[in-house]
């Protein structure tokens, strides 16, 4: 793995700041830089970079802003931690939201086909008990970093005489991007439900904690354009690697 310092800045036309911002991101969520360590200084990514200190110092307030560091006088910018943040107010696939973060998004597909609508299900889609949404379950991974696992149910209604998407396809990208381009259905809202749980036996081996650990689980039902329910999804987060931030 290359080292923070050995990465070189883009003429890409994205600030300075914001590409060593999206570095030193990076490499805490990659473990180069753990919690508790402490960041380079701003001098010393004015020496990596060749930037101002000024461009080094915007840099470092944009991971203060995130949740990842935190300032501590006399010592320095203190890593808090590899968690990557979702904002509450926005409903986002997982790849939008990792990309958006400068994080590399991959999928491991365990499972994916139609499956018979259970209560909860039947419920939060509006469907008849009958139905049989299409259903996959994946886990999830940013930078190659195991973040969670997702099951997911989309309304059978919504395919026609289009056929769901292939395992292949689930583990290549972002289901709400195939829902978008062969559906035409566009995810522009929803609720969210986010509690802390303890993981089972089951979960815990699927996220490779120990049974008991801490997990944050998101139950979402997102919705159209026009308000109809599109899909119910049950995530479950590692809560060491992911957390939801509130904008006031």
């Amino acid at each position: 793995m290359m080292g923070w310092d050995a990465t070189r800045l883009s003429d890409d036309g994205a600030p300075k700041w914001f590409q060593i911002a999206n570095i030193l991101r990076q490499s805490i969520v990659e473990g180069e830089f753990q919690a508790g360590d402490v960041m380079p200084t701003e001098a010393h990514l004015n020496d990596v970079f060749d930037v101002s200190r000024t461009t080094a110092r915007s840099a470092l307030n944009k991971l203060v802003q995130e949740g990842l560091i935190t300032r501590r006088s006399g010592v320095g910018s203190i890593v808090l931690g590899g968690r990557v943040d979702q904002p509450v107010n926005q409903i986002r696939g997982f790849t939008e939201d990792m990309l958006l973060r400068g994080l590399k998004p991959s999928f491991a597909v365990l499972s994916a086909g139609w499956e018979q609508a259970s209560g909860e299900v039947a419920h939060a889609l509006g469907l008849a008990s009958s139905d049989k949404p299409f259903r996959s379950d994946r886990l999830l991974r940013a930078n190659d970093r195991l973040m969670g696992y997702s099951v997911s149910w989309i309304r059978p209604d919504l395919f026609g005489s289009v056929e769901p998407p292939t395992e292949g396809q689930l583990a290549g990208g972002s289901l709400y991007a195939w829902l978008r381009e062969n559906l035409e259905v566009e995810i522009s809202g929803g609720v969210e439900f986010i509690e802390a749980n303890l993981a089972s036996d089951e979960i815990a081996r699927l996220l490779d904690v120990e049974p008991a650990s801490a997990v944050l689980v998101v139950t979402r039902i997102a919705k159209s354009a026009a308000g109809m329910p599109v899909e119910f999804a049950v995530v479950t987060y590692r809560a060491d690697r992911y957390r939801f931030r509130v904008e006031l």
